[in-house]
């Protein structure tokens, strides 16, 4: 792909802007985009992916790795002044990459759950590479409709642009750095004194449980406690009707509960998603007429690009196919259903800040099934098709939407997201082997034999994935109820919040004062939360629901102490399919400058350090599993 006009008027081109320290090579020189690859492939992007894939292994969903990248590699930037924030951006955008496709090392986890004949690593690491490039390529076709022309927020892509912005600020880029370099310490520490003091250990806690829910807030983590004590207090009665047997967690059946209350929330969600976006693009039309030639750092080759996905997109197909062993009718499915999904994904991220990859995951899998699908291996190889493209692709999108903020070069920074899904690839299955071969409890599929002690290793996108897989062809009449169940219960909840949030009322009730601040509180984590919130206690044990429950607490306390009760909710990230995004995105606003050291919204002491938090414990358990993997190889 290339531009369809002269580099000259890009962002990057040589010469533009001259860095402060004669040791940096100059924008758009080779040295530079050196500088910026070696710093994001090799420092960057494995810190994001370790991080994802931890986080996958442990609570079973990761934190995008976005403004972490972007604060450090801001660090590196500095010295080139204002400008600086794209070299920035392309840093963060090829680490997002590799964390997302990290994240993935669960599906090889599932493989060995499931007893799945395992592949070579060779033709793993392609499998995933053509996924990632084939998501990628649809992320940026999608890219001229959903963010030029719909002109979706994409509030977390709106986050990390004005933290790109606020990071020329010297005093600000020390204090960030500063507060997360302590969380890493921190989390470390705690990894420490849970494998070495049995008292610590015994306990259940987390310091990337407790980071977690630091970074997402109390509505979010109050929300899944929630539901995890109603299917503490309701188990003796599933074991009475049969849905559960004696000594079962709850969430052997309360992950199918959860998902479809996921499924039944995204059909609200969707629906008001697919009446905006037809919306928008009438506006669009009745704009495009009027709008100027688009500027040099926009454009792409679309012809290239289209050649990118088809070429991509069979390249999967021969690998799938000749290598894998895959059917060939399955996998053009998958990535006939990718085509859409990521549309679909792309659409809802950019409105509400949630890419519902695991739903797109389990639709799948259900439509696999309804067509006489009975094979589990090739339901998750096609299923992670779906999965991986979606995680990639939607995330293409979000950064794309930075890049328009900052009017960053496409291309280039497609070219940089392009080498960052190659090391995402190869790292999704090296730490994959690393985690598994350093930590066996990661072998034990929990939802076969639950009363195995697995401790933070909780799995559980794992134990949905394989819970969804058991089943396929001949789901038992219980489990029918039980989806039902959680698809009514999902949607009434999400129209009966999406109609009370609407209230101008409300809205000015509980943003009046504090009073009305605890009120929308209570509702929000208790009465009535948010499905994809709540859900979180139906796929992980009670106690660790009850510590993320508590790092959202803590967060949230301090936020409340400090900030303004109308701008608490935005610090803490609100509820979760984004309602509190959008006051998050109206509070950090497009400010250029941050007065004194006051952080962002999305930079807030708390979010930062949780999110070192959960970076020190991936990193001590990454080296306890090196340190363990040389000694067997030494002895």
């Amino acid at each position: 792909m290339s531009t369809t006009s002269s580099s000259a008027a890009a962002p990057d081109a040589v010469g533009e802007s001259p860095p402060k320290f004669k040791f940096l090579p100059p924008i758009g020189s080779p040295g530079y985009y050196l500088l910026l690859a070696a710093v994001a492939i090799f420092i960057l992007g494995p810190l994001g992916g370790i991080a994802a894939a931890y986080m996958n292994f442990s609570l079973g969903f990761f934190v995008g790795g976005q403004v972490l990248a972007g604060i450090l590699g801001s660090a590196v930037t500095y010295g080139y002044g204002p400008e600086g924030k794209h070299g920035a951006n392309y840093m963060q955008t090829m680490a997002a990459s590799v964390a997302s496709l990290s994240a993935m090392a669960v599906l090889i986890q599932a493989m060995v759950w499931m007893k799945m004949p395992m592949p070579p690593v060779g033709p793993l690491v392609l499998f995933f590479c053509c996924i990632g490039m084939f998501g990628v390529g649809l992320g940026m076709l999608y890219t001229p409709i959903l963010v030029d022309r719909l002109k979706l927020e994409y509030p977390s892509g709106h986050a990390v642009a004005n933290i790109l912005r606020a990071l020329t600020d010297k005093r600000l880029l020390k204090k960030s750095i500063g507060q997360l370099s302590s969380g890493v310490g921190l989390g470390a520490a705690f990894a420490f004194l849970v494998e070495k003091v049995k008292f610590f250990g015994a306990t259940g806690i987390s310091g990337s449980t407790i980071g977690a829910g630091m970074v997402v807030g109390s509505r979010i983590a109050g929300a899944g406690l929630t539901m995890g004590l109603v299917g503490w207090a309701i188990t003796p009665y599933l074991v009475s009707i049969g849905w559960l047997q004696e000594g079962e967690p709850f969430r052997k059946i309360g992950f199918l509960i959860a998902l479809a209350m996921i499924l039944g929330a995204a059909i609200v969600d969707l629906s008001l998603i697919g009446v905006e976006a037809v919306r928008r693009l009438r506006t669009a039309a009745a704009e495009q007429a009027a709008q100027p030639e688009e500027p040099a750092w926009k454009q792409v080759n679309m012809g290239r690009l289209i050649a990118w996905v088809l070429f991509w997109g069979v390249a999967l197909v021969l690998v799938a196919t000749l290598l894998l062993g895959q059917p060939l009718g399955f996998i053009l499915f998958a990535i006939a259903l990718s085509s859409v999904f990521v549309l679909i994904n792309g659409i809802s991220c950019g409105i509400s800040d949630s890419n519902p990859i695991s739903s797109a995951f389990v639709i799948s899998v259900l439509l696999m099934s309804g067509l006489g699908l009975k094979d589990p291996t090739v339901g998750l190889m096609a299923a992670a098709i779906l999965l991986a493209s979606c995680s990639t692709g939607v995330d293409m999108q979000q950064d794309r939407s930075t890049g328009w903020r900052l009017g960053t070069n496409r291309v280039i920074q497609f070219r940089f997201q392009v080498v960052g899904v190659f090391m995402g690839a190869v790292l999704c299955v090296v730490l994959a082997n690393v985690f598994m071969k350093a930590y066996p409890v990661l072998t034990i599929d929990t939802f076969a034999h639950p009363e195995a002690k697995v401790d933070q290793w909780q799995s559980a996108m794992t134990y949905k994935f394989v819970g969804a897989l058991r089943d396929l062809g001949d789901l038992p009449p219980y489990k029918v109820k039980a989806l039902g169940l959680g698809l009514a219960i999902g949607l009434v909840t999400e129209i009966v919040r999406k109609s009370l949030h609407k209230s101008e009322r409300y809205k000015a009730f509980v943003h009046g004062s504090r009073g009305g601040f605890a009120t929308g509180w209570v509702l929000d984590t208790v009465l009535l939360p948010s499905p994809y919130a709540s859900s979180f206690g139906g796929f992980v044990e009670l106690v660790v629901a009850a510590w993320f429950a508590a790092g959202g607490a803590l967060s949230s306390l301090i936020n409340t102490l400090t900030t303004k009760p109308a701008k608490v909710m935005a610090a803490e990230g609100g509820s979760a399919e984004g309602e509190a995004k959008e006051q998050m995105a109206d509070a950090a606003g497009p400010k250029e400058k941050v007065e004194g050291d006051e952080l962002p919204e999305d930079m807030s002491s708390t979010s930062l350090v949780g999110g070192g938090l959960i970076a020190g414990e991936a990193l001590f358990a990454l080296a306890v599993g090196l340190i363990g993997l040389l000694a067997l190889v030494n002895r």
